[in-house]
């Protein structure tokens, strides 16, 4: 028996020490942050770029980007993010060993907010950065997603004074831009979704309206999913989708798994907000405590818990690892800004 338990403490030891993985917190806190994994030889990674800090004010907006290792859960500073002002709404794609950031908006001391058309790229191995082909139609707040390790897709999001409609695709090996088909319903910024093998899945976000002769920006709760066809990458047929469980909301983190073949929702709010948690009807917006799933392979919805303990919003994306959803910063209740990285669980296979 003693050598049996020996036997059984060598076999489950490392299972236990997965299952107990801690992630410590980001050195500070950070909302509307950029988020992404890579794989980097035999370890993982995760990376947050830019963001905004606890006070939630134009001057905590930051440049700096952080890298943990998965094995150890401790955040190391990297070379800043290049340019002169950091932003929000930025999107953060892995692809080929690479992380590339697209895009996103800066903030001055008046609340004049400019979306900035950079296309940069992150080389972990050599922790040094690189510029790539501007977007033709800067954009923040918008999905993004990669298709067969080449195509990087934005969709929608907001430009300058609104929100746009186009789909932009950008080619890795050429350092090119084509037009995808744009999305056919409301042109919004702030939704979620992802991209798993050549399906496209997005929702809600927040569309521009009129009420009583005022521009009002309210909660979408459109719903679509697109076919990327393989040998015209470009072309995307798109469909409209029932809607999910759980209200319409504003940044909803969302990340897709190949894995899974599930794309993931989890919190956001159902009040559209501006970059200090405080909403554009004047009310101070709250976080969804929704997670949610679309199963690609049985074409419908999944609640995941509708309860998720310690809600967060203000996300720019969520990381499906093993051990469950990760959601890095973010604002809690009481629009605070957190360094938490936590992991909600996926549930049931």
């Amino acid at each position: 028996m003693r050598y049996l338990s020996v036997i059984l403490f060598f076999v489950l030891s490392p299972l236990l020490a997965a299952a107990q993985q801690k992630y410590d917190p980001l050195p500070v806190p950070l909302s509307n942050n950029a988020v992404a994994r890579v794989h980097t030889g035999k370890h993982a990674y995760f990376y947050s770029f830019m963001g905004i800090g606890a006070k939630k004010t134009w001057d905590s907006i930051t440049t700096n980007a952080y890298a943990m290792d998965e094995d150890t859960g401790k955040w190391a500073a990297i070379n800043p993010v290049p340019g002169a002002a950091g932003r929000i709404a930025a999107s953060a794609v892995a692809a080929r060993g690479q992380v590339f950031l697209f895009g996103g908006y800066t903030v001055d001391a008046q609340g004049g907010e400019i979306t900035v058309p950079d296309v940069s790229v992150y080389e972990p191995l050599t922790g040094r950065w690189a510029r790539a082909a501007d977007m033709p139609i800067p954009v923040d707040d918008a999905v993004a997603g990669v298709f067969n390790d080449r195509y990087i897709y934005l969709i929608s999001g907001w430009s300058g004074k609104q929100a746009v409609a186009n789909v932009q695709v950008y080619d890795l090996d050429k350092d090119r831009w084509m037009k995808g088909t744009p999305i056919p319903g409301t042109p919004v910024f702030a939704h979620a979704g992802g991209i798993v093998g050549n399906t496209i899945v997005y929702v809600d976000g927040a569309h521009e309206t009129t009420v009583d002769g005022q521009t009002r920006y309210v909660a979408s709760d459109e719903c679509w999913i697109g076919k990327i066809e393989h040998r015209h990458p470009e072309r995307i047929e798109w469909s409209k989708l029932p809607a999910h469980p759980g209200a319409a909301r504003f940044r909803i983190a969302a990340g897709g798994s190949e894995k899974d073949d599930k794309i993931y929702f989890s919190g956001g709010s159902d009040n559209p907000y501006s970059f200090n948690g405080t909403g554009y009807d004047g009310n101070p917006a709250e976080p969804s405590p929704m997670t949610f799933a679309y199963d690609l392979k049985h074409s419908q919805w999944e609640t995941i818990n509708d309860d998720t303990p310690d809600p967060t919003m203000d996300h720019r994306g969520l990381i499906v690892t093993s051990q469950g959803l990760v959601l890095i910063g973010g604002m809690e209740k009481g629009q605070q800004v957190t360094g938490k990285v936590v992991v909600v669980g996926k549930g049931k296979k």
